[in-house]
């Protein structure tokens, strides 16, 4: 019976979440009574929590995760300063002429908006509030309409400078270290931010390739799901007006990505300077003063405190889980799998896919990626590989019904004649798409690895 105590402890967290219950108490409550459980039984040593102090200070004294609200601060402040609404109107009126235009040019702010500002919340809801009156008074398909703007605003999850990366990059560095460890090495290798930043830049690019692909092919077999724009509204439009849209966001882009890849920051450092190139942003296109800027610290305020306590929640939870022996019994596990290290891969990538239909990102990287992430390092995965995967799955999350905060960022800003059946529908070809991707880097790792290697021999 206490063999199977780790699996009921997992149930029992997954079904207290489900029930609602704030993540970070949820996680650390389902903790501390299945320990308080084990004391009374003799089952579980009470020394094991001692060590909770010193992950707490080490979660404080973590110099990685400060990127983390630093990035956030410059979402948010590039959503107060109208940078995501200049580049998507001058974007609209190039493309919008072309069948399927408006979905293209979608696509790209997209992406433009992933590598400035890599929050998913304010992508969706300032592309939806901008775009989808128009695509739907043009007569686009609801579903496709939709599902365009659901899935580009998840691109910030998976091309840099990205908050799931950071959380990533923290999470396997300590798994792959441990990893090591319990290999006999002594001569630890790392694996950090800047690397999966590297890695999963050209797999993030192939991501957005395919999203075109996919829009270029529907406009072209039923053009009557996504028409172009009637040539009365495509004014003319000039390229002093495409580079005022343009320039921003990609000095942006050049200052955070290109200060990383060209090894004179770190990802904690050039968080700095993206929060303070937004400011310079929002000031230039006279949006910055104390109200909005008050109102981006505290909305910092709110997701930086969501995010460090759930992984405070998350970091008691790995701890007592590994208490009851539950490390131990996942690495029992992936050996005895038929296919070895191929099949214990698949298997754990399709439970992240499959809780990813009830769990957000943070959960599973807080609470799955450092249970079964030093077991398959130690079995032999490329570090930054992994990551990219991981961080490509954990993407679908915010896609899958009944609980993909994408449909929810969407469904709050829709028009009512959306109906919430078709926003669902809409993300289907998309999360296939996510899906055809993982299985191209699973087939070619060389896509996440060959870039670090490159610039990082």
């Amino acid at each position: 019976m206490i063999e199977w105590i780790p699996l009921i402890m997992f149930v029992a967290v997954c079904l207290v979440l489900l029930s609602g219950y704030p993540v970070a108490f949820a996680l650390g409550g389902t903790a501390l009574l299945f320990a308080a459980g084990g004391m009374a039984t003799g089952i579980f040593n009470p020394a094991d929590l001692t060590f909770v102090p010193n992950r707490l200070f080490g979660i404080i004294e973590n110099t990685t995760l400060m990127a983390v609200p630093l990035f956030v601060f410059m979402g948010v402040m590039l959503e107060k300063s109208r940078v995501a609404e200049n580049l998507l109107s001058s974007m609209g009126r190039l493309f919008g002429p072309l069948p399927g235009g408006m979905g293209l040019a979608i696509i790209l702010v997209g992406a433009l908006l992933a590598a400035s500002t890599g929050i998913v919340g304010a992508t969706v809801v300032t592309m939806a509030l901008l775009s989808l009156p128009t695509m739907l008074r043009q007569g686009y398909q609801p579903q496709l309409a939709t599902g365009l703007i659901c899935a580009t605003g998840t691109l910030g999850q998976i091309i840099p400078p990205s908050i799931a990366l950071v959380l990533l990059g923290d999470v396997l560095s300590n798994a792959y270290q441990e990893a090591q460890l319990k290999q006999g090495l002594w001569s630890l290798d790392t694996v950090s931010v800047g690397d999966l930043f590297v890695g999963a830049l050209i797999p993030g690019l192939i991501l957005v390739g395919l999203y075109l692909l996919y829009v270029l092919a529907i406009s072209g077999w039923k053009p009557h799901l996504a028409p172009a724009m009637p040539r009365d509204e495509a004014n003319d439009i000039g390229w002093g007006d495409i580079l005022r849209g343009l320039l921003p966001p990609l000095l942006l882009i050049a200052a955070v990505l290109g200060s990383i890849l060209t090894g004179k920051a770190t990802p904690t450092e050039a968080a700095g300077v993206g929060a303070f190139g937004a400011l310079l942003l929002a000031a230039f296109n006279r949006h910055l003063n104390l109200a909005i800027v008050g109102e981006v610290v505290r909305s910092t305020s709110r997701v930086t405190a969501m995010v460090f306590m759930i992984l405070i929640g998350a970091s008691l939870f790995s701890l007592v889980f590994r208490g009851f022996g539950g490390e131990d019994a996942v690495h029992s596990l992936f050996e005895a799998m038929p296919g070895g290290v191929i099949g214990a891969t698949l298997m754990v990538m399709l439970l992240i896919f499959l809780l990813g239909f009830i769990l957000d990102f943070i959960e599973i990287t807080f609470v799955v990626v450092p249970i079964v992430g030093p077991v398959l390092l130690a079995m032999g995965l490329d570090p930054v590989w992994l990551g990219v995967m991981l961080a490509l799955n954990l993407q679908t999350s915010f896609l899958t019904p009944p609980f993909g905060f994408a449909l929810f960022y969407l469904r709050g800003v829709a028009p009512a004649e959306v109906r919430t059946a078709q926003i669902y529908q809409g993300v289907v070809p998309f999360i296939v798409i996510q899906l055809v991707m993982l299985g191209i880097l699973a087939l070619f790792p060389q896509l996440a690895t060959w870039l670090p290697a490159m610039l990082y021999p």
